[in-house]
């Protein structure tokens, strides 16, 4: 049985900071941030932290089915991952070998030590055993400040020249035109070998200039992400489910007229509004899957969200569910999300696997927590940079939805854009 006990600390954010570099202490580590957002729809805990592992789940083969068993024997709190691959457990697609030299496992999640929720002007600790409390503040007093490594150099690197990826863009297009799909998302990746960053830092100079409402950052041993996604992938609260995909970008200006005038564009471009209505669709279907008849309904649509960098167009869509419905049912039904796959879904997989030409692994996964009454929250893993301590290996993906009305060029500038506060924390 886990008990949550105020915790009190003079400066909230210094505090979070302190745990982030705390991080280095733990093989296993996982803060969800908010960054106090304004107004996000489904809101609920500010931020939250997990530090150390009492049990770890790790899986590469028939994973979620595995999972169900451990989430049914730990009525606890537990944080981790799904990688986007594991669609090739949920989906029979043909798969292409590729190389992964990040290394992230399929699957992962654990049952942490110390969890710390961050409320508005207050802060708890949860631990399954009171002197926990005591280990933790003994553990605290070792946190550090880490080593400034200045600048280290990162050499980044396209996996595909701008031409290839041009020429791709006109292949889906010619797939779209002969009625095998309507949308799909096509990613890129920016990589660099033989390197060496220090990851709290980082993902401390990258949340700092995204302020993203689902930022993360996920340590397990050598295997990190550093995370500032805009987007959603699925909450649970009791009986509702709550998707909220995002399609549609728009770049920030320092010009006040400029900025709110992209904005307004960004609103009323049937372009994008055609790309959201289709995801928005795809949701509604796989929804329905788990979905009380009737329950499914788009509660915005095609809403204009505001972040630091980019404007975002992002819709909502809810259902009502079944008490017995669990997470793997919930999963298999709606992972990987549309708004990193296309339409239809399985289709917009399948040429994904056989265009793209890297492993997307952990990138257009999720990450997130499960609570001991089955309740959830988990992310859209996008805007993130996914590190191998071991193997010195980093990699940026970024992408954006192909379709019929889609410029090449633009798209390509769409995917630099979105890489770029990622790119700029490296530097």
């Amino acid at each position: 049985m886990r008990t949550f006990y105020p915790f009190a600390v003079n400066d909230i954010e210094a505090f979070k900071l302190r745990l982030l570099y705390l991080s280095e202490k733990a093989t296993h580590f996982c803060l969800l941030d908010s960054n106090n957002y304004p107004n996000y729809p489904h809101a609920s805990i500010n931020s939250i932290v997990a530090i150390d592992a009492i049990e770890i789940f790790c899986e590469n083969n028939n994973g979620l089915s595995k999972f169900q068993d451990f989430q049914q024997r730990h009525k606890d709190w537990i944080f981790g991952y799904l990688s986007y691959d594991l669609k090739n457990e949920i989906e029979n697609l043909k798969v292409v070998q590729k190389s992964d030299a990040l290394a992230f496992p399929l699957l992962q999640f654990f049952i942490p030590k110390f969890i710390f929720k961050f409320y508005t002007n207050s802060i708890e600790i949860g631990v399954t055993d009171d002197a926990h409390i005591a280990e933790f503040t003994q553990l605290l007093s070792q946190a550090k400040t880490p080593e400034n490594m200045g600048t280290p150099k990162v050499s980044i690197q396209k996996r595909n020249t701008k031409e290839d990826y041009i020429a791709t863009v006109e292949k889906i297009k010619s797939h779209i035109r002969n009625g095998d799909i309507y949308e799909m998302n096509f990613c890129q990746e920016y990589y660099a070998t033989d390197v060496e960053i220090e990851p709290t830092r980082t993902f401390q100079k990258l949340n700092n200039a995204t302020k993203a409402p689902f930022a993360s950052f996920y340590k397990s041993k050598d295997h990190y992400l550093l995370c500032s996604s805009p987007e959603r992938f699925i909450k649970r609260q009791n009986n509702q489910l709550i998707s909220q995909p995002i399609k549609g970008t728009r770049k920030r200006l320092a010009d006040t007229h400029l900025d709110n005038k992209l904005k307004n564009e960004l609103s009323t471009d049937t372009k994008e509004r055609s790309e959201n209505v289709m995801i928005v669709d795809l949701v509604r279907n796989d929804l329905s899957k788990v979905a009380i008849s009737g329950s499914v309904k788009v509660e915005e649509l095609c809403g204009i969200y505001t972040f630091e960098q980019v404007h975002q167009m992002i819709s909502t869509i809810s259902c009502a569910i079944l008490n017995e419905r669990t997470f793997t049912e919930i999963t298999k039904a709606t992972f990987p999300m549309g708004s990193m796959t296309g339409a239809p879904k399985i289709a917009a997989m399948q040429f994904i696997e056989e265009l793209e030409s890297f492993k997307r692994g952990l990138y257009s996964g999720a990450i997130g927590y499960i609570t001991p009454d089955g309740n959830f929250d988990f992310n859209v893993v996008i805007r993130s940079i996914l590190y191998n301590k071991k193997n010195k290996y980093l990699a940026i993906h970024a992408g954006s939805a192909i379709t019929a009305e889609s410029d090449a060029v633009k798209e390509y500038d769409e995917c630099l854009l979105k890489a770029n506060a990622m790119l700029q924390a490296l530097q």
